[in-house]
């Protein structure tokens, strides 16, 4: 494994809805690719999202899902950002907490599908960006190619309902707009097995 990596992302809720897109984030973090970082208001809108979504899902699996997110990754609860809420200036102000987070866990970035909703020029002032998804994981496998197919590896092998092969795996990943990611990791198909 990489050394502790001081880069830090902070995860919107849109990301940790799908069940492979948090798996992937879990595992670079585990592995210390860089720091995740999310708060107790963002589990609680991933979880009404995938609740909405998929409303067989029983609570008790995503609260044990979340649960196991905190208890994996070393120090991504991020607290005490609320009073910078109202302080903040972004297109849609339910997205306020995310950049207060932000702020608050000293990130580097937002990892989000809604890039337009965290315009460059506001957390410039901050020295926060904002990317999406893709871009970040295919970065991270550019940076770090060995740990993250180990990373990869390791998460299709966790799967003993549906098992699904590296080709499978990749275009399902294709599906959740990693594009970039997907086509990167083909390259490294004979480390994903």
């Amino acid at each position: 494994m990489t050394s502790r990596s001081r880069y830090s992302a902070l995860l919107d809720a849109n990301v940790l809805v799908p069940i492979r897109l948090t798996d992937i984030f879990v595992q670079l973090a585990v592995y210390d690719l860089f720091r995740a970082k999310w708060t107790v208001d963002i589990h609680n809108e991933w979880i009404k999202a995938v609740q909405r979504i998929y409303p067989d899902i029983p609570l008790q699996r995503l609260e044990s899902r979340r649960d196991q997110m905190d208890a994996k990754t070393r120090g991504a609860l991020v607290s005490g950002y609320e009073d910078l809420i109202d302080s903040l200036c972004l297109p849609d102000e339910n997205d306020r907490h995310v950049l207060a987070a932000a702020i608050a866990g000293r990130c580097d970035v937002i990892v989000t599908y809604n890039l337009k909703d965290f315009p460059e020029d506001e957390l410039g002032i901050y020295g926060i960006a904002a990317q999406h998804p893709d871009e970040f994981l295919a970065n991270h496998l550019d940076l770090f190619p060995g740990n993250f197919c180990e990373a990869i590896r390791k998460i299709r092998r966790r799967h003993k309902k549906k098992k699904f092969t590296v080709d499978e795996y990749l275009d399902n990943l294709a599906k959740l707009e990693l594009v970039a990611t997907a086509a990167n990791l083909r390259q490294y198909s004979h480390f994903l097995a």
